[in-house]
């Protein structure tokens, strides 16, 4: 028998014979140490041993989730504070799911797979049960591993309520909303609450980034962002929009009674079978407080570099400037444009015991083991160069600097790297090239950046044709001038279309577009002899520079994305 979460890490025995923390160290996860503090943790907080480990930094999620893999065969999950997805709970009635002790947890429909947590996931009777009660044979059963007591509360508190965003909005519609109820964090039986987890599941499962709660004089406009483009979602009624903001706030841990200043807040959540924080701001506004959630998804945030779909030269170039040791790599490209993301990436994958990596983010995104972060609070007076300031004395070997913002803040970056430290860094410019000048504007002198600099990249995300429904088409005049196609070549492009895959938007997911220059002696020459504008342009073009246009160029040949979705965010007018 398939034994639940909580008795795993208590008297789990594998083929090997070793308790779970003793497999934990025969693999080399975690040390004796590192084992003992969790342990003693664990008397004192009657917690699960897997879930302090991961806690505390000493295992990673996919570490965890695999040594439980090995022991019992499947994954384990947390059932505490998961938001459920009313399709799933719609393929099993509640009686069923009550006497077979099961869970939905999240419907996937591309993949027609139904995921469902149960304490043992090897009963084949119920496994057998479960599929002659689902409708839809063709779907594919995953299971997670659950405690029993954890499977009949969430049933228990989900079960038998109206989850759906339209079927709550007509129970709205229908009763009268008490806003005093919100203020009780259990009372999941009021509309309202299951209104807000339905909107930030469907968000979730649409891959969002973010979504906007707008208030106008008659009605709430609710839209998300999607590959880097607002989609108006739905209109609600104004009268919906008082009880559904003070829930906003409270799970947010905002002051509920302040409406008239800007706050911020954050949430913490189980979404679609994983771990999801938003980052929630107000703002007012003439017809009341505007909210904005950024949904921040780990498991897509922090991304392999090998996984970022870079082109094979870029991903080269960035391979070559991560093995320097000593000096700056700037990252820039406007708000939205990956930068945070490919940041993490390198970061993720330099990693390493041996290795001190600091950071200073405003704010921190996404948490990762081994990895100092440390949030900016220029209330305090923790600015970015007072925070690079007391980095340099934590013994660091790597260093990322959010944003370089003003002088001081870029002569202690510019510093840091010349002491010896590798330092990453973003900052606002349109283009590689704009970079230096920049730098140079903002006070920084050419001296200090000759042979410091290790290399520029700069990027910006175009969405990708949905593969479903792109139709090809004979280029025109103008288009073929600006791929460099002659007349005589018979080069197809490819344009969007709309389908249900890509929610009739003709686009699913995005790609980067990086131009990338790394320094070397001959660059650094001319940057100290002060050569700027076309000349130096031309000497990195001479070493093989390739622009963004260009490599967007590529992508718009190779059929990733559209000539009409690459001239929506890069330049293409100096090709014509």
């Amino acid at each position: 028998m398939t034994l639940s979460v909580a008795q795993q890490e208590d008297s789990i025995k594998p083929q090997s014979g070793l308790r779970f923390g003793d497999l934990l160290i025969s693999k080399g996860l975690i040390t004796e140490d590192e084992l003992y503090i969790a342990v003693v943790e664990q008397r004192k907080t009657g917690k699960k041993l897997g879930e302090i480990l991961e806690y505390m930094g000493f295992l990673t999620q996919e570490q965890l989730r695999d040594a439980v893999g090995e022991s019992v065969g499947f994954q384990s999950i947390s059932l505490a504070q998961i938001i459920p997805d009313p399709q799933a709970m719609a393929m099993i009635q509640e009686p069923f799911a009550r006497a077979n002790k099961i869970m939905p947890v999240v419907y996937e429909p591309e993949t027609k797979v139904l995921k469902i947590a149960l304490p043992n996931p090897e009963d084949i009777i119920v496994l057998d049960r479960l599929r002659r009660h689902i409708v839809n044979k063709d779907i594919v059963i995953t299971c997670y591993v659950s405690s029993e007591r954890e499977v009949l509360e969430t049933i228990d508190h989900y079960y038998g309520y109206e989850l759906s965003i339209e079927g709550v909005l007509k129970e709205l519609e229908t009763g009268e909303v008490n806003i005093q109820l919100l203020t009780q964090t259990d009372e999941y039986a009021h509309p309202v609450v299951r209104l807000t987890d339905s909107l930030l599941t469907d968000a979730v499962k649409q891959n969002a980034s973010d979504i906007h709660f707008e208030p106008e004089e008659f009605y709430i406009r609710l839209r998300y962002r999607i590959d880097g483009v607002l989609k108006q979602i739905r209109l609600l009624h104004r009268s919906f929009w008082s009880a559904l903001l003070v829930r906003l706030k409270i799970i947010a841990h905002m002051n509920i009674s302040e409406t008239r200043l800007p706050q911020d807040g954050h949430i913490s959540l189980t979404v679609a079978g994983r771990r999801i924080d938003f980052r929630a701001s107000s703002q007012p506004t003439l017809h009341g407080e505007n909210i904005v959630l950024r949904i921040l998804d780990r498991e897509k945030g922090i991304v392999p570099l090998d996984k970022l779909g870079l082109q094979a030269e870029v991903f080269q170039e960035i391979q070559y400037m991560m093995a320097k040791p000593i000096g700056i790599f700037l990252v820039t490209g406007p708000t939205g444009s990956g930068k945070t993301t490919t940041l993490y990436s390198i970061l993720n994958q330099l990693n390493d015991v041996g290795i001190n990596i600091m950071t200073l983010e405003d704010p921190v995104e996404y948490p990762m083991a081994m990895i100092r972060q440390t949030n900016v609070n220029d209330e305090i007076g923790l600015s970015f160069s007072t925070g690079i300031r007391s980095l340099m004395r934590q013994d660091p070997d790597v260093i990322l600097v959010g944003e370089i913002r003003d002088e001081d803040t870029a002569k202690m970056a510019v510093r840091a790297a010349m002491t010896g430290h590798q330092v990453y860094a973003t900052l606002h410019a349109n283009s590689v090239f704009g970079a230096i000048p920049r730098l140079l504007d903002i006070g920084i002198d050419k001296s200090a950046l000759a042979g410091n600099i290790i290399g520029i990249l700069a990027q910006r995300l175009v969405r990708k044709l949905c593969v479903h429904c792109r139709t090809s088409y004979v280029p025109t005049e103008l288009e073929r001038l600006l791929m460099g196609i002659s007349e005589e070549d018979s080069t197809q492009l490819y344009a969007a279309k709309g389908c249900p895959h890509c929610h009739h938007t003709g686009y699913k997911g995005r790609v980067s577009v990086v131009e990338v220059l790394r320094f070397d002696a001959e660059l650094d020459d001319l940057l100290m002899k002060g050569v700027s504008g076309l000349a130096f342009v031309e000497a990195a073009k001479a070493k093989g520079f390739k622009s963004m246009a260009i490599m967007g160029l590529k992508l718009v040949a190779d059929g990733v994305t559209s000539l009409e979705e690459l001239a929506r965010v890069i330049d293409l007018t100096e090709f014509v």
